[in-house]
């Protein structure tokens, strides 16, 4: 018995079904529900004009073109107040989609730039695990050559076992020390630098392996880097002072300068829009 009584309380809800889908048909629209009932007071309007002036009995014996006239008077004012519906909605519905094409572009704008963003990443992540490749052939050849100019082959200054501890200190990752030994000399008359780098053929081999491999990993670098960062911290690394030295020394080429960040502009840049706020 309670289970017949809870289905019989429960019978009437499929109703709502009903309500929602009457609700669902009519226009959310507000200025088309203000038509509509416009519309409906204009028609009542009508039969009440037909009936009180003309009869609904006369009113169907008019000839034709009485009632052509008379029903083109009558829906003349229903055509208008549709047609300036319509053409708010028609603008509603193109500032809509204007709206919509512009948070498109937005959208795909952002997805652009993530997908840049996303790539560069990549880029430089990939020139990280070269350059670090890169820079420690840089240091195997810098200490080539320094063993050729200073070593016990070259003019003595560093006796084998200096130059084993040396390559110690290599081996465990310091991948500019040999550069370092170069630049620690600084200018002197009794060191040549042209001969310690270009003093033989070999000396001249190994300088000359270490401007290509620097100038490889150079452009490597400017396809990575949007503002300079990477490049101004390769250009004064031990390798790329080095390298400055090495470039400026060369006996037969006159190597182009390296353009490196130009710190006055760049201080002048940002005094300006500092001033501009």
């Amino acid at each position: 018995m309670l289970q017949e009584s809870a289905q019989t309380i429960r019978a009437p809800e499929p109703q709502a079904d009903s309500a929602g889908a009457m609700h669902s048909y009519w226009p959310q629209d507000w200025r088309i529900q203000i038509a509509l009932v416009v519309s409906l007071l204009w028609f009542v309007f009508l039969a009440v004009y037909i009936a009180r002036n003309v009869g609904w009995a006369s009113f169907m014996d008019l000839p034709i073109d009485e009632m052509g006239a008379f029903l083109e008077g009558a829906f003349a004012f229903l055509a208008f107040l549709w047609l300036v519906i319509g053409l708010f909605i028609q603008q509603s519905v193109l500032a809509e989609n204007n709206e919509e094409l512009r948070r498109n572009n937005l959208h795909s704008e952002k997805q652009t730039q993530a997908i840049a963003a996303t790539e560069m990443n990549a880029r430089q992540e990939t020139f990280f695990k070269i350059s670090e490749a890169t820079r420690r052939q840089l240091g195997a050849i810098t200490g080539l050559l320094f063993i050729s100019s200073q070593g016990p082959v070259g003019n003595g200054s560093y006796s084998a076992d200096q130059i084993r501890e040396i390559w110690q200190q290599f081996a465990q990752g310091d991948s500019e020390v040999w550069s370092r030994m170069f630049l620690s000399m600084g200018p002197s008359a009794d060191v040549d630098f042209a001969d310690l780098l270009y003093g033989t053929e070999i000396r001249k081999s190994h300088s000359e392996n270490f401007v290509v491999g620097f100038d490889r990993l150079i452009r490597l670098a400017r396809g990575c880097d949007s503002d300079n960062i990477i490049m101004d911290s390769l250009i004064f690394s031990a390798h790329g002072l080095l390298n400055v030295r090495v470039r400026e020394l060369h006996p037969t080429i006159k190597f182009p300068e390296i353009v490196m960040t130009n710190s006055q502009n760049y201080l002048n840049s940002l005094s300006d829009s500092l001033q501009q706020k």
